[in-house]
């Protein structure tokens, strides 16, 4: 993730101060008048964005409401339903009728007050959604003293063990109109998962015996924005699948209006990392997985030369001829997946090994993938107990195969997610215009199943570019022309669109 400080955002900084000092002045005024000025109607713009004296006036009441004005108040709260009606009634006539902002919390965010201006920044903005983190960065959005997950909770200051963030966020957008989401990490479990003592063969390993912690020292792992707290598991650990599961209940248990689930992935690495082309570059050498793996196998000889292909990441002629004189009794090497013809069973060895060698790496990709789209399934069936909707966040080129047997390191088989799940492709591409972005979008409509819900991810600013990516109106524009059945998209992120404020709100210290 980039936090950047563009002219815009710091026009807007210079605005907002301005905006905030005339508050500020208004309240002077009103403590010596006794009056308040009645709220007036919401005025919207092309994106149903409010006008700078609406929000500056919510701004005021909410100012005065905080500081216990009872008149203000009632006023604020007036206000607020009289925008929510505004939103609704602009979002139902103008594309894209669902627009999502997705937003971090942090501990300073329970002050009183902080969550009411942050839920009027995402309205003010014209958004009728928000994705807010809820399980992220090895930490869980849930109050410290009813936390019985495998994570700490985000506030751990005394004084706010029983301070509900997350409630706290999805009463105060729903009372403002907004639907509210929870965002989860999913297969990333976070740093200080990874350096639990009891934790360690939870993780995902590679052939090289590297978690994507050391791997990304040793290797320079680059996840998109990833960082250091990057740490994934292995999909098949029943011990990662039960602490998914119980975190993702808690969660659940909030009521969000939905679940969307992120990091449905394994790592990818960076330069030729990025491209997996030999079983050693695979996450699946976690003892879960490899034991799954072998158990693929349908006989003796299948499961010898799994083994032998996994410890040396392929098999040689003398591999073939010793399975067949510790096997005599079964003809052929078998695993899911594989029916060889009656043709090969006398096959010399030197002609049988590069036909074996290359179905055991097509088993160990699909083995790899299978693994994603199963603990997916961990998720959504918690979520599933609440009837909340789901939805799946992935890269559209995260599927990919490269050249002629190697495939994207991230291994996200997102063609194969369910077709119930809203599908949220992250169109991050970057060519210096929008049409990368739209064939990105097209690319996921076009492999979708018939019905499924495709919610594009946009990455940028309003009214400006940045990191060579339009802004965010030309990368709309590009996406209802090139696929005009896609009626939702999400803006990544707040934090991009207001640099100052979420540093301000991520490094403040909650008392």
């Amino acid at each position: 993730m980039r936090w950047l400080l563009t002219p815009l955002a710091f026009s807007r900084q210079v605005r907002r101060s301005l905006l905030l000092s005339l508050a500020a002045i208004a309240l002077i005024t009103s403590s010596f008048v006794g009056v308040l000025q009645r709220p007036s109607v919401a005025q919207s713009s092309a994106y149903c964005q409010l006008s700078d004296s609406d929000v500056a006036q919510k701004e005021q009441l909410r100012q005065l409401a905080l500081q216990g004005d009872r008149t203000a108040q009632d006023q604020y709260k007036t206000l607020m339903g009289q925008h929510a009606q505004q939103l609704q009634d602009c979002r139902s006539r103008t594309w894209p009728q669902e627009q999502a902002l997705w937003v971090r919390l942090y501990p300073c965010d329970a002050q009183p007050g902080a969550m009411d201006l942050l839920m009027d920044e995402v309205v003010n903005k014209g958004y009728n959604r928000v994705y807010v983190e809820a399980l992220y960065n090895g930490q869980i959005l849930l109050p410290s003293a009813s936390n019985t997950t495998a994570w700490p909770s985000v506030i751990r200051t005394p004084g706010y063990e029983t301070t509900d963030l997350l409630a706290e966020a999805i009463a105060k957008g729903r009372e403002r109109g907004l639907t509210v989401y929870a965002w989860v990490f999913t297969m990333n479990f976070g740093y200080t998962y990874g350096q639990r003592s009891d934790r360690q063969s939870v993780l995902a390993y590679n052939g090289r015996g590297q978690t994507s912690l050391t791997a990304r020292s040793q290797a320079g792992l680059n996840s998109e924005g990833g960082n250091g707290e990057e740490v994934f598991i292995d999909p098949y650990n029943m011990t990662a699948k039960q602490d998914f599961y119980t975190a993702v209940d808690a969660i659940a248990q909030r009521r969000p209006d939905g679940i969307l689930f992120d990091y449905i992935r394994y790592p990818r690495g960076s330069g030729a990392d990025s491209v997996a082309d030999e079983v050693q570059d695979l996450w699946i050498y976690g003892p879960a997985s490899q034991q799954t793996l072998l158990q693929r196998a349908s006989n003796q000889r299948g499961q010898d030369l799994i083994r032998r292909f996994l410890a040396q990441g392929y098999i040689t002629n003398g591999d073939i001829d010793a399975v067949k004189s510790l096997h005599p009794q079964e003809a052929e090497p078998l695993w899911q997946g594989r029916t060889p013809s009656a043709s090969i069973a006398n096959t010399p060895s030197d002609r049988l090994r590069p036909m074996l060698q290359q179905e055991l790496w097509y088993l160990s990709v699909a083995h790899a993938m299978q693994g994603v789209i199963d603990f997916l399934a961990v998720g959504t069936l918690a979520s599933d107990r609440y009837n909340l909707p789901g939805g799946a966040v992935f890269f559209p080129d995260g599927n990919q195969t490269v050249g002629r047997s190697g495939y994207d390191s991230r291994l996200q088989p997102w063609d194969r997610f369910p077709a119930s799940l809203e599908w949220h492709p992250m169109s991050y591409a970057t060519c210096g215009n929008s049409t990368c972005i739209a064939n990105q979008v097209l690319r996921v409509v076009s492999q979708a199943p018939a019905g499924t819900q495709v919610k594009p991810v946009l990455a940028g600013l309003w009214g400006s570019s940045i990191s060579n990516r339009p802004s965010l109106e030309l990368q709309m524009q590009a996406i209802r022309q090139a696929a005009p059945r896609v009626n939702s998209i999400s803006h990544f992120a707040y934090s991009w669109q207001e640099p100052s404020r979420d540093r301000e709100r991520k490094f403040c210290q909650l008392r």
